[in-house]
């Protein structure tokens, strides 16, 4: 590569970061209409057989948000709070679901940098804004009537009720248990003399929400990233997750689709589905798979406090539904639908119990992937054990397993350095062999070829390490990204490694492409201490043989790019990618003089008479 094509490469990419970020101004997302409020008229609280707290309050006639997904009735609401050790869930009479869930052990931010509208004290919740409450039943004015039903104590829960004019009795009983689960048995009764044909329903899962203000809904705040909020759904193979990049539609290259609003999938084999965030989810999972599962982007209620909405926080919220298909209920003939709910954490530990327990492979929620979820476990494990055999702290056990992680790989990484610099002693043979043989390439390569074989040489001997070691990255990657254990964790100056070490925000530099935000340029020390390290370890590290000295800088300079890429990246990653050079750096100090002889081959050294 010529220092013309890296000149158009770096031209080029400069064009596309200027495209993007002027394509930010003068189409920036549209801000969601603020929804009305409910007006408070009673609230009582006591407790129910099973001493449970239970707080019933009555609101005014509530208007609904205008999308497909709305729950019509002029009934005034009521509601019922049940608290357990784990969450606050309330339950509304308009829909006859699970309204909203309070974890009541998870805060809603960890953000070092608090903003001024940001709320204190307040803790993360599931479902908020939704256009329909959990397990509504939604699809004709047959299945629907006024949506207003009745609500009840009952032990460990909440009993929703009511009777439609076409004679159909819904009855649902929602039990609270263990590991955030909640067991719903839903009655479909008809206590009329008539058949009813009733049309198919869809069953409301919950909508996908960011977790707090800060949530923009990617891993990374600017440019790029993966993106966190939205629904995945199994049908007993694979999971499929249909986040906003979906959604958007893009396109490829210069062509541009048309943004999506509404995904359905599956064919009689949903198992479960799951609106989720980065760290949280609310997943229905029935016990008889249901026909189809439906997906609406649909818009999120905003803070009316303030009347701002930032243009680029994530104001879209993802609704998912469970379609079920027509069935017929003869007179005093009833159907029953068991379904379990979680609302809880995507903590892995958790997951696998509850998947353990309904065989359903729960766990996958946590996105780990295929190949690289076997590193994911293994690490997302070792570092839990860790922390809970010798209370060490998160971000040591991250420093400590990159180590050991080096360790076992120290033998590859010194076995692939001798044959590197082996394959450098033995370049003035093989180069001679290339000037005699350059007329014929084909017995050129051939007497190459035994050439290395004949002195144990190979190639590629410098690439297995980092071949090997690419699926542990991988894994470490979706491990950090996704273990909620680092969620408020700190470590030395760091708050929280699940988010970047942002110390403070820099005004007016919000111009930046894929690192600054709209508050400014965040300050993120130990990125640019892993750029510093990365940049360092290029520079120490061997020269390939052979490789064309105009890619070797271009090479040498890339982690300036891996710093743009990965600056709002978790903070957590950083330690690990910072500690893992260090150790790269280390390990080439102690290689640099390692001497290698090369043993003499029949075809070395080539007189000129032989030529």
């Amino acid at each position: 590569m010529d220092r013309k094509s890296i000149l158009i490469i770096v031209v080029s990419l400069a064009v596309v970061l200027t495209i993007m970020r002027v394509a930010d101004k003068i189409f920036p997302p549209h801000p969601a209409p603020l929804p009305a409020t409910n007006a408070v008229v009673m609230t009582a609280t006591g407790t129910n057989a099973a001493g449970a707290v239970v707080t019933t309050t009555t609101f005014a006639p509530a208007i609904t948000l205008t999308n497909e997904l709305v729950i019509s009735t002029n009934a005034p609401e009521q509601v019922l709070v049940v608290t357990n050790v784990n969450a606050r869930y309330t339950f509304t009479s308009h829909g006859g679901g699970l309204k909203l869930v309070e974890l009541v052990q998870y805060p809603e931010t960890v953000s070092r940098i608090r903003k001024k509208k940001q709320p204190i004290g307040q803790v993360a919740t599931l479902n908020a804004g939704s256009p329909l409450p959990t397990l509504a039943i939604v699809g004709s004015e047959a299945v629907q009537g006024d949506d207003s039903y009745s609500l009840m104590p009952i032990p460990e829960g909440v009993r929703a009720e009511k009777v439609l004019p076409n004679g159909l009795r819904i009855v649902k009983d929602f039990q609270l248990t263990n590991d955030y689960l909640i067991v719903a048995n839903v009655r479909l009764e008809n206590v009329s003399t008539q058949v009813l044909q009733l049309p198919a329903q869809e069953w409301a899962v919950g909508t996908a929400t960011p977790m707090d203000s800060d949530d923009k809904g990617r891993v990374s705040m600017r440019g790029g990233g993966t993106y966190t909020i939205g629904t995945m759904w199994y049908d007993g193979a694979k999971t499929d997750d249909k986040t906003d990049l979906w959604f958007q539609n893009h396109g490829f290259g210069c062509s541009k689709g048309d943004p999506r609003w509404e995904f359905t999938g599956g064919a009689s084999n949903v198992v479960w589905a799951a609106a989720h965030n980065q760290f949280f989810s609310l997943v229905v999972m029935p016990t008889e798979r249901a026909q189809e599962v439906m997906i609406r982007k649909v818009l999120l209620p905003t803070d009316d406090s303030t009347n701002e909405v930032d243009a680029n926080a994530a104001h879209y919220g993802f609704a998912t539904t469970l379609v079920y298909p027509p069935f017929t209920l003869a007179a005093t003939q009833s159907v029953t639908r068991s379904m379990t709910i979680y609302a809880g954490p995507k903590e892995y530990r958790t997951l696998a119990r509850v998947a353990n327990q309904y065989t359903n492979n729960l766990d996958k929620l946590m996105g780990f992937g295929a190949i690289s979820g076997i590193f994911s476990k293994t690490l997302l494990l070792s570092m839990n054990g860790l922390h809970a055999a010798i209370r060490l702290p998160y971000g040591w056990c991250i420093v400590f397993i990159t180590v050991l992680i080096k360790v076992i790989f120290w033998p590859l990484t010194r076995a692939s350095t001798r044959s590197m610099k082996r394959m450098q002693v033995l370049q003035p043979q093989m180069n001679e062999i290339r000037a005699k043989y350059k007329d014929d390439p084909a017995k050129m390569n051939k007497k190459v070829m035994e050439f290395m074989r004949d002195n144990k040489v190979n190639p590629m001997s410098g690439c297995w390490p980092l071949l090997i070691q690419m699926p542990v990255f991988i894994g470490f990657f979706y491990m950090l990204r996704t273990a909620i254990e680092l969620r408020g964790a700190p470590f030395l100056w760091i708050g929280d490694l699940s988010q970047p070490d942002t110390l403070f925000m820099i005004p007016g530099l919000n111009f930046i492409p894929f690192i600054s935000t709209p508050d400014g340029l965040p300050f993120n020390p130990l990125p640019m201490l892993m750029g510093v390290v990365m940049l360092w370890q290029s520079h120490t590290a061997p020269v390939a043989p052979g490789v064309d000295p105009t890619q070797q800088k271009l090479m040498r300079y890339m982690p300036l790019m891996f710093l743009l890429f990965m600056y709002n990246y978790s903070s957590g990653l950083a330690l690990y990618w910072t500690v893992q050079n260090l150790l790269t750096v280390l390990q080439t100090k102690m290689t640099k003089n390692m001497v290698v002889d090369a043993p003499p081959s029949p075809l070395t050294p080539l007189s000129k008479k032989s030529k």
